[in-house]
């Protein structure tokens, strides 16, 4: 009897020693939680991003407003009946060093 009660020790020792120290233990599992985690932190920002650019994409679509705004800012756009001034900074030297 106490020989059938110490081979059993001895599996559920080399079992547990499996389980807490095999390639496939539980240190494994917890690197593949963190990991799971990770690439769901990642999959949120990459959706907030997404919706972002469609919605950027719809508002470039339907109205005229965002493609506008676009056109001033990047390409210096002006409509037919406006006046483009420049005013200069009074602080600012010229090459000459006077004030303009």
């Amino acid at each position: 009897m106490r020989l059938v009660a110490a081979l059993l020790l001895l599996l559920l020792l080399g079992l547990q020693a499996r389980l807490w120290l095999g390639d496939n233990g539980i240190p494994e599992l917890w690197r593949l939680h963190n990991e799971v985690d990770a690439q769901l932190e990642e999959n949120q920002k990459l959706s907030e991003r997404n919706d972002t650019l469609e919605a950027e994409v719809m508002d470039l679509k339907e109205g005229t407003a965002a493609l506008e705004e676009r056109a001033r800012s990047e390409l210096g756009m002006i409509k037919s009946d406006e006046q483009l001034i420049f005013l200069a900074d009074p602080d600012t030297k010229t090459d000459e060093g006077e004030t303009p």
